[in-house]
């Protein structure tokens, strides 16, 4: 598998905190790489790494199969844009006249292609409506377009949809998976906000204490957090030996609840537990989320 970005070891420490703590993660070509965990687990200071705004103290990364240490890094930094915690706008400038300024500082030959992306990310409409005046959504919105100067093809988003209102996340969402699969744009976005990550992501890595915990893509994760019949009865005893003679795959949850990992047909497994005494007291569809995931994996800790 090709990996736009990959670390191995990554370390960097604060006067004796360790922000990272030997971090390794891999960053398929074409993802959108949900980075999770709560906050000060070390997202922002690996995004910042990689971004060159700061060094690793020990460890490697790469970018393009580029290794930090390469003199070439910045040629492959190139390739990546990146909103790190807010973006980086100009108040007092229109949409347009902040792409402009950013244009100038790449150094780009003209400012062909500033009317695509304001289109592309739905601004295209507010003409000379300066930034300070726009919603968050639309100063998100704009960040991401910045970052999307010299067209980068891998994305980088710190926490993208924080404080933003149901309607702002919907389009950054919309922004997002446009980028990702009409623009073939890789996309790395830190977040611990779990539900909406959970509409986006392809792979997902869960970190904790600036260390990995587990990598998984989203079609493992669906696995292990499949859907079920969870089933309500006055006698699981009896339940359990209705399911093996059926040969229904199950999990014994406690006294009255259970897991039936298949669509059984309800009226003739509740006809065979009125045989056994048992009562079917309610059946719904159950599944695994994926922030219940995310806190049976850190042995049981929430998330900020």
């Amino acid at each position: 598998m090709d990996y736009v970005l990959s670390t191995k070891d990554l370390c960097k420490h604060y006067k004796g905190f360790k922000a990272l703590n030997g971090l390794t993660m891999h960053v398929p070509k074409g993802s959108i790489y949900g980075f999770v965990g709560k906050n000060g687990a070390g997202k922002t200071t690996l995004i910042r790494l990689i971004c060159g705004l700061q060094h690793p103290t020990s460890g490697e990364f790469t970018l393009y199969d580029v290794k930090h240490t390469d003199s070439t890094i910045s040629k492959s930094r190139r390739r990546m844009g990146a909103v790190v915690e807010t973006p980086s706008i100009y108040p007092d400038m229109t949409a347009a006249e902040n792409l402009r300024q950013q244009y100038r500082i790449l150094g780009l030959p003209g400012f062909d292609g500033i009317e695509e992306l304001l289109q592309l990310v739905g601004l295209d409409s507010t003409d000379q409506k300066k930034a300070k005046n726009f919603s968050l959504g639309m100063r998100q919105r704009l960040g991401i377009a910045v970052a999307l100067c010299g067209n980068p093809d891998f994305l980088v988003l710190d926490e993208p949809i924080n404080g933003l209102d149901p309607q702002g996340i919907v389009e950054i969402r919309e922004l997002i998976l446009k980028l990702n699969r009409e623009k073939k744009i890789t996309v790395l976005i830190s977040s611990h906000i779990l539900d909406e990550l959970s509409r986006l992501a392809t792979h997902y890595g869960f970190i904790d204490k600036g260390r990995m915990v587990r990598e998984i893509s989203a079609q493992e994760l669906d696995a292990a957090c499949r859907k079920c019949m969870r089933l309500t009865v006055s006698d699981t005893a009896a339940l359990t030996r209705v399911l093996d003679t059926l040969g229904y795959e199950y999990t014994i949850i406690d006294d009255a609840h259970a897991d039936v990992y298949a669509k059984p047909n309800i009226t003739q497994l509740t006809l065979a537990l009125a045989k056994e005494n048992c009562e079917v007291l309610s059946v719904e569809e159950h599944d695994e989320s994926l922030e219940s995931f995310y806190i049976s994996l850190m042995g049981g800790k929430g998330h900020d």
